[in-house]
């Protein structure tokens, strides 16, 4: 906008030195060839600024003498543009007996006009917010100057920045990582003595507990460990012995130390032991068939461990192949040493083999998972299979219902006429769940 008024007057100032070039002042009798347009404007300038600073007259009064002056006419087309009441009535003629008014004044006002009409945007003020400006303070008789003094020539002051201390504190990373399930599941189921079906009433609870602290230092070792704990009971009508049985006892610790020989393999040494909690009773029956420590197993092998991730990694686990393994039994009542393969009156068995694992989790979608473990030993005399399945559908963060299935077998033990040394044991609950 500012380049704009600036192109504006010169533009019309152009128009002025054009049309009136034959200009005479009358006071001095030069004539336009003597001074030009420009000499003319900045003798308006300078006798504009010396009646401003010399006159103690209100500042309308001072625009009036200096407009008054041949040469201080073209001020005001080169100063802020202002709306001056003076344009309009010299324009409808209301000064016409005015002989001071010549025909550089009705060029300067014509030009002015135009500009009101056309660009009236451009007006910054008014001729009467001049005079509302009041005088010009009598304190000020000519204008301020300052005296620069040179001195020697100094070398800079370097700045001086502030130090503040910062602490800076290095975690040490953390490679274990801690998870964790817990399961409560209580059922209650009553069949009337006449159900056209038969069946009994019975009560039954399961707890389950799996920990797990795992190692991993992202520098080819790893360390894990889990620990499965399971305890259930069931009562019947039918028992008139026993009020309650378990129907599930397990205390399990599995732990691998690895050494990564490539990105999924692992050179592996893993401990296996479990036993149970609670003497194991059948219905109407006083005979201990197991209890703590009767038996507990233990397991050493050396292998090679391979992590499974598949399938956007909704697939995890480990299979674990040991061709070299040590198998311990241990039975502290020895009434049951025969039982699980012991001879009578022994307590321990040793056994040299190869055995492997499989543990994975398969998450089908965020509220149906399965969960599976296939362990496989061979003594090369006798072998042992288990394939724990469990499948678990969410209804909720803390609801869920279990499916678990879990067929076993064992050549060491006494044959069943029916089964072989097949084993089954199935169940299914409804009840609470929490992971982390």
């Amino acid at each position: 906008m500012k380049h704009f008024r600036i192109l504006l007057l010169a533009m019309t100032l152009y128009s002025l030195s054009f049309c009136n070039v034959t200009f005479a002042d009358s006071r001095t009798g030069a004539s336009a060839s003597d001074s030009s347009i420009v000499v003319q404007y900045t003798d308006s300038l300078s006798s504009y600024a010396d009646s401003l600073y010399n006159s103690s007259s209100s500042l309308s009064q001072s625009i009036a003498k200096t407009a008054a002056s041949r040469n201080n006419r073209y001020y005001r087309l080169f100063t802020p543009l202002t709306f001056y009441h003076g344009v309009a009535a010299n324009h409808l003629g209301y000064n016409f007996g005015d002989s001071s008014y010549d025909d550089v004044d009705e060029q300067v006002d014509n030009t002015l006009l135009n500009f009101y009409l056309k660009y009236p945007w451009l007006v910054s003020d008014t001729e009467s917010k001049i005079n509302s400006a009041g005088t010009i303070p009598e304190s000020i008789q000519e204008p301020i100057t300052s005296t620069i003094a040179l001195t020697d020539a100094t070398a800079p002051v370097p700045e001086e920045v502030d130090i503040t201390p910062v602490d800076i504190v290095v975690k040490k990373p953390n490679f274990w990582k801690i998870s964790g399930d817990y399961n409560l599941q209580i059922i209650q189921s009553y069949i009337s003595g006449n159900w056209y079906k038969g069946g009994e009433s019975n009560y039954s609870m399961l707890g389950a507990v799996t920990m797990q602290a795992n190692y991993d230092n992202k520098s080819k070792l790893k360390f894990d460990n889990k620990l499965e704990l399971k305890l259930g009971f069931r009562s019947s009508e039918s028992d008139s012995i026993h009020k309650y049985k378990t129907s599930e006892d397990l205390i399990r610790y599995t732990g691998k130390l690895g050494l990564q020989a490539t990105k999924r393999w692992y050179y592996t040494l893993q401990l296996t032991a479990y036993t149970q909690f609670h003497r194991g009773y059948k219905s109407n029956d006083l005979t201990v068939y197991s209890d703590f420590m009767s038996p507990f197993n233990l397991n050493l092998s050396l292998g090679m461990d391979y992590k499974v991730e598949s399938k956007n990694k909704k697939l995890t686990g480990t299979v674990n192949i040991s061709p070299l393994a040590y198998n311990m039994r241990y039975v502290s009542r020895l009434a049951l040493a025969t039982r699980y393969s012991l001879e009578e009156g022994h307590h321990t068995l040793h056994e040299f083999g190869s055995d492997f694992t499989v543990d994975l989790t398969w998450k089908f979608t965020d509220d149906i998972s399965w969960k599976t473990r296939l362990y496989g030993y061979t003594s090369y005399k006798r072998a042992e299979l288990e394939w724990e399945n469990t499948f678990s559908f969410k209804v909720n963060k803390y609801i869920a219902t279990t499916l678990f299935i879990y067929p076993r077998f064992d050549d060491g033990g006494s044959r069943d006429a029916d089964r072989g040394y097949w084993q089954l044991k199935e169940y299914a609950s409804m009840g609470f769940s929490y992971s982390f």
